[in-house]
Parts: C-alpha cells; sequence; structure tokens
C-alpha cells in the first residue's frame, strides 16, 4: 500500500482548499478524485458551462418522485472532475447572511459564528473590487466583476428599483438585502475553480500526489481508527492507500454520507438491508438533507434580445470567436449575471434570493418554453422541509437514494409563492414591461392563491444546493463535532456540505471553500 501523511477524498470546492494548505505545510497529500481532469475548454469558459452538464464530467444525482412537487423527480447534477462543482456551477459567489453562522452556533456549533468565519472567508479570497473588513484581496480564490452584462440585467435592476427595491454593490458586506449584480468566481474572461485557484499552483509539487478516476469504495476501519481508504481505480484496479495521519472526506453532501455508509458508518436500519455490518453507529448519517428550490416566472420578449439560439449556428461561432480572440463577450458571461435578496415575509432578513437569466430556463426533463424570453427565479433561502438519501445497494457505483421531500412545509410553499409574485411585479414594472410582451407564467393564473400554489408546485427545481447530510453538532442526530472530526472515530472528518447544520442563505461554493480553509487550520493546527 501506498502512505501519505493525509488523504483527502474529492477534489472539489472543499477537498481542494485542504490538500492545497496541507502540501503548503509540508504534509504529504494523496488527493483522490473520481472523475476525469478538468482540462476541457468549455469547463473554463465561463458561458460554456451548461455545455458540461450532463456529460461524464457530472454527477447525475436525482430524487424520489418529490411528494411537495406533483410526485416530478428532480435533478441535482454535481461535479465529478477536479474542482468538483467548482467546476460546473453558474460561479456566483455569495456567502450567506451574517445570521446564518450565528444560528449555527445558537443550534450548539460552538466556534462557528459570523465573527469566527468571516477571517476564512477573507482568506481565501482575492477581490478584484472590494478590499475592507469583509473582504480579502490576496487569497488564491479570483472573486471578479464580469466585464459583460446583457441588457435584460440592466432592465431587472432598473424595474426592481421601481417596485421599491434597493439596488446593491455587495452582497457579502455589511447588508446582504437588494438586488444587483452578482460577483463571480472569475478572472480574465475565466472560470476560477478551486482547480485552478487552488489546484494549479502546487500541482507540480512532490509532496502532493492527485488521482484522478480514484473512486473511493470504503474506509479502512481499524477499531476505532480509520487507516486509509480502498478505490476502484480507472482501469478497474482495486487500490488500497493508507494515511499516516487523517482522512478527510469532501466528497459532497450526497457522496460524503455514500462512502460513510458503504464503511458500515450509520444506522443499522440504513445498512443492514444490503447486507453492511454496522461498524459504527451514527444514526445521522445521510438525516437532514435540504437544498434550495425555485421555481421560474416566464416573461416573452418583444424583441429576439435575448440568449435563446446563441450556442447554435453562425451566433455560436461568432462568440466563440470574439471569446477566444479577445476574451469578451457573451461566453464570459455566468449568464445568472444579476438578481437579489429580498424579505418577502417581514422576518427582517431575506427570505427569497433571486436569480435573473437572460432566457427561458427548463430542467432535465422539462423543457424551456421556445422563444426569447427572461426568467426570474425565487428561490426559498431558508427551507425547514428536510428529506435523508440512503444506499440503493451495496454496490459503490451505484447512486445513492434521495428523498429530498422539498416542499413539504406550509412555509416552504409559502416563500416559494411570494417569491413568485414579487417576480411578477417586477416582470411588469416599466423597465422590463418595455421588453416584455407577455407573461407566459404563471400568467392569469398567478391572480389566485390556488394558481400561483399548483405553479410554485409544477415548477419547482433545485438550485442544485445539497447540504446537511453529515452536520456538525453535538446532539443524537450530529456526524461531525464542530472541528469537523466524525463522532466516536479517529483520524476522519467531513469537509464538504454535507457538515452544514442549516442550508446557508445563498450559493454553496464560497461557503464550502471557507469549510475547506477551516478543515485545514483544525488539522495544522
Amino acid at each position: 500500500m501506498e502512505s501519505f501523511d493525509y488523504i483527502v477524498v474529492g477534489a472539489g470546492s472543499g477537498g481542494a482548499v485542504v490538500a492545497r494548505r496541507l502540501v503548503e505545510a509540508g504534509k504529504s497529500v494523496l488527493l483522490l478524485e473520481a472523475g476525469p481532469s478538468d482540462r476541457v475548454p468549455f469547463v473554463h469558459i465561463p458561458g460554456a458551462f451548461v455545455k458540461v452538464i450532463g456529460t461524464k464530467r457530472t454527477w447525475a444525482y436525482a430524487t424520489e418522485p418529490e411528494p411537495g412537487a406533483q410526485g416530478r423527480v428532480m435533478h441535482v447534477p454535481q461535479g465529478r472532475m477536479l474542482g468538483g462543482s467548482s467546476s460546473v456551477n453558474a460561479m456566483i459567489y455569495i456567502r450567506g447572511d451574517a445570521q446564518d453562522y450565528d444560528d449555527w452556533v445558537k443550534a450548539g456549533v460552538s466556534g462557528w459564528g459570523y465573527a469566527d468565519v468571516l477571517p476564512y472567508f477573507r482568506k481565501a479570497e482575492s477581490n478584484q473590487r472590494l478590499a475592507d473588513a469583509y473582504h480579502g484581496t490576496d487569497g488564491p480564490l479570483r472573486v471578479s466583476d464580469p466585464s459583460y452584462r446583457h441588457p435584460l440585467a440592466y432592465a431587472f435592476l432598473r424595474a426592481a428599483q421601481q417596485t421599491g427595491l434597493q439596488l446593491t454593490q455587495d452582497f457579502n458586506g455589511a447588508r446582504q438585502e437588494g438586488v444587483g449584480f452578482f460577483q463571480t468566481t472569475t478572472f480574465d474572461g475565466r472560470r476560477g475553480s478551486t482547480a485552478v485557484c487552488y489546484l494549479d499552483p502546487v500541482r507540480r509539487n512532490p509532496r502532493l500526489t492527485i488521482r484522478t478516476g480514484a473512486h473511493v469504495e470504503r474506509l479502512i476501519l481499524k477499531a476505532d481508527e480509520v487507516c486509509g481508504v480502498v478505490c476502484c481505480m480507472g482501469n478497474g484496479q482495486r487500490k488500497s492507500f493508507t494515511a499516516r495521519h487523517e482522512v478527510v472526506l469532501s466528497a459532497g453532501a450526497l457522496a460524503s454520507p455514500k462512502i460513510l455508509m458503504l464503511s458500515g458508518i450509520g444506522a443499522e436500519a440504513d445498512l443492514a438491508p444490503h447486507g453492511i455490518a454496522v461498524a459504527h453507529h451514527l444514526s445521522g448519517v445521510g438525516q437532514g438533507f435540504q437544498d434550495h428550490v425555485a421555481a421560474s416566472v416566464y416573461g416573452r420578449l418583444r424583441e429576439p434580445v435575448g440568449v435563446y439560439g446563441a450556442d447554435k449556428g453562425l451566433r455560436a461561432v461568432r462568440h466563440m470567436l470574439q471569446y477566444l480572440l479577445t476574451r469578451t463577450g457573451l461566453l464570459t458571461s455566468n449568464v445568472i449575471e444579476c438578481g437579489g435578496f429580498v424579505d418577502t415575509g417581514g422576518a427582517g432578513r431575506p427570505d427569497v434570493q433571486l436569480h435573473v437569466v437572460p432566457t427561458m430556463l427548463g430542467d432535465v426533463g422539462r423543457p424551456a418554453p421556445a422563444g426569447h424570453g427572461i426568467s426570474l427565479n425565487p428561490c426559498c433561502l431558508r427551507p425547514t422541509s428536510r428529506g435523508s438519501m440512503t444506499l440503493r445497494s451495496a454496490d459503490p457505483r451505484d447512486l445513492p437514494v434521495l428523498r429530498a421531500n422539498n416542499l413539504t412545509t406550509r412555509e416552504d410553499v409559502e416563500t416559494v409563492m411570494r417569491g413568485v409574485s414579487l417576480c411578477r411585479r417586477i416582470l411588469k414594472a416599466p423597465a422590463l414591461a418595455a421588453m416584455v410582451r407577455e407573461e407566459l407564467a404563471p400568467g392569469p393564473a398567478g391572480d389566485t392563491a390556488e394558481g400561483l400554489e399548483a405553479h410554485a408546485r409544477h415548477f419547482a427545481k433545485t438550485v442544485y444546493h445539497p447540504s446537511c447530510t453529515a452536520r456538525m453538532g453535538t446532539d443524537a442526530l450530529a456526524v461531525t463535532d464542530p472541528e469537523l472530526r466524525v463522532r466516536g472515530l479517529k483520524r476522519l472528518r467531513i469537509a464538504d456540505a454535507s457538515v452544514m447544520p442549516k442550508l446557508v442563505s445563498g450559493n454553496t461554493n464560497a461557503p464550502c471553500v471557507m469549510i475547506g480553509e477551516r478543515c485545514a487550520a483544525f488539522l495544522l493546527g
């Protein structure tokens, strides 16, 4: 067996960070990634990321039929390559609301308040524009204002202000609420994934060994210690690796608990049906799943100014040539350029996030309306619905069974409904009304509460932010302690979205980078 100081499973938003920091500290690290390299052009061209989703570079996770969404299956693709989901996401840099982290402390997770995590956000960040108490300028993660901004984005911001919403220049500063352009993890017209920002500078370091196509099947346990991992390599060969110090699981909110269960770590009720003996009982593994869910409001445009058809024919050739020759134009855009955070329920903090897309946004298995349009997508920021995931079989190649239970609480449904109503008002404001010929959905049906709820349930889709399946805490269902150590086991930590006690109020990439930074600090401290 090959032996290393540390083994990191998963080269995504958390794992790449942990690996980089350990290597910088002089440790030998084996970084295992089930997917391939990130060395394909569409990964690094911001506006082309939709071309990667559904390929071998993403996991095709999907829920069981959702009772809160008219029995439909929801799709939750996740990154499967170096950089993980940071190599396939929409690159939006959002940390969440400061109170999210203070609420974690109130839930029993000491040391994770906003004052505790802010230094790690700043340590990770190299911000192109902002330099203050909230932002760093010399970290690995590149954060910038994309140079291209679509005319529909400007129209949305004017329309939102016409409805009374305030404009903000920084969603990650003193105040999250408002509408504005998102900052993104991009630089010089390219995607700034953790593979690029964290791994590239140390890829030639002899202390770092990266193995792609390495599907971790289980952990190696000796009594209450984790000593290493067993992998199926790309050539079908099964190999074992040992860690002299610790193993870090950063495979994501669906794969990390799956690896725990395949290793006999979990509840007997989840393991016994698949013939897996319990090596260490932890009843919270796979429990508490949360995700953000949105429901689109569609407007058909008067003129063909959306991005419909921009990836086809001569238009696609023109955009690609402009990008390759000048690093400007539509392909430098992350497509979801603007949005906002709005308090629709009067709670004193935003409960809805808006993502604005200059085209009709569909979903897997549900094509969007044809033609030029705009999609306003309100999502429930702090869902109260909780789901679970478990094994489909004892075969490590099988995807897990995900019972997400999205929109199964009245509170979540009503939050999405309020978000849809807000988007309809923005769509009718003068700045957008001048460009939008008609509201396609919900249309007149949205004028009644029944029609609004039916729209929310019919068009509900995940925002691809799975979390909370191996959460931190001190109660009986907690899987890790506040220093990310798996409870009751030695030499095993988790550093990804699964450890969140509650889903943060916003996109999850930046929080996962922060979790990776904190995990590395715990390991080295």
